[in-house]
């Protein structure tokens, strides 16, 4: 399995493209900007599109996709989302008013698109792939997801505060690598509790929930632009303050857009 960054920044600049990934060519996890950097070749072979949740920077190219490559296609593109995301997209975005409701256009029969709910907990079998539904927790309906061929798992937190369900559920899987939000600053602490988002000194309380002797790379995603430089700083001096317990480290890196995983 093959798991391709195209988008992991917080908000956009130059060269930072919000949340997207592509496993294996045909799933998409989340439609962050990001995926406008595809090809219109690659774009059509996507079948399935998992998002975690509403919030713009997760599925403002959408729509964008769709209307790109509907002509190409003669199957609907199948977006996986939980009730309340799915809702959001039918009520703000495919309503006719910001975006033609391709839920029912060319007909309600044969559409570019079809809506597919989920649940925390569930899994789907996408052709060679299970993918689990895993808990979140942020200020609108939110998942995070456990993708595997076989070989361990890549785990994608979604956007998430503290979340014990997830940390449960992940000590049980066998990950073999791990993407998680860390979107504000220590500074802005104030800032990422008020929006269920992860700052660094609150990254090391819930990273302090793995297991024993489990160790895994730990990939920081979602930072804002003007502030990723200050976040890594603060999460590279984890092991100077030593917040996971004596003896404990882990391996934490900063996801860029481009990199690929093989599991």
């Amino acid at each position: 399995m093959k798991v391709r960054v195209l988008g992991c920044s917080g908000a956009i600049a130059r060269d930072c493209r919000t949340t997207s990934f592509l496993v294996d060519g045909d799933v998409l996890v989340d439609a962050g900007t990001g995926v406008g950097d595809l090809t219109l070749e690659e774009m059509a072979r996507i079948d399935d599109v998992l998002l975690t949740h509403s919030h713009l920077d997760h599925i403002a190219a959408l729509p964008l996709m769709i209307d790109s490559i509907a002509s190409q296609r003669t199957t609907p593109v199948r977006i996986h989302a939980l009730a309340g995301t799915i809702q959001a997209l039918r009520t703000h975005i495919f309503n006719n008013v910001i975006w033609p409701d391709f839920s029912r256009i060319p007909t309600p029969e044969k559409p570019f698109i079809s809506f597919h709910e989920i649940h925390t907990g569930h899994t789907l079998k996408l052709r060679d792939k299970l993918v689990e539904v895993l808990p979140a927790v942020h200020t609108v309906p939110a998942v995070g997801f456990a993708v595997t061929a076989g070989r361990g798992c890549w785990i994608f937190s979604g956007d998430t505060e503290r979340n014990p369900a997830f940390w449960k559920r992940v000590n049980e899987l066998n990950v073999a690598v791990l993407v998680i939000e860390t979107a504000f600053s220590n500074r802005e602490r104030d800032l990422a509790r008020r929006s269920l988002h992860l700052s660094p000194n609150v990254l090391a309380q819930e990273l302090d929930c793995i297991d024993r002797g489990k160790n895994y790379p730990i990939y920081i995603t979602h930072t804002k632009p003007a502030e990723t430089e200050l976040i890594m700083a603060e999460i590279q001096r984890f092991d100077q303050t030593q917040p996971f317990g004596p003896n404990v480290t882990h391996d934490i890196r900063w996801l860029r857009a481009g990199q690929e995983f093989e599991l």
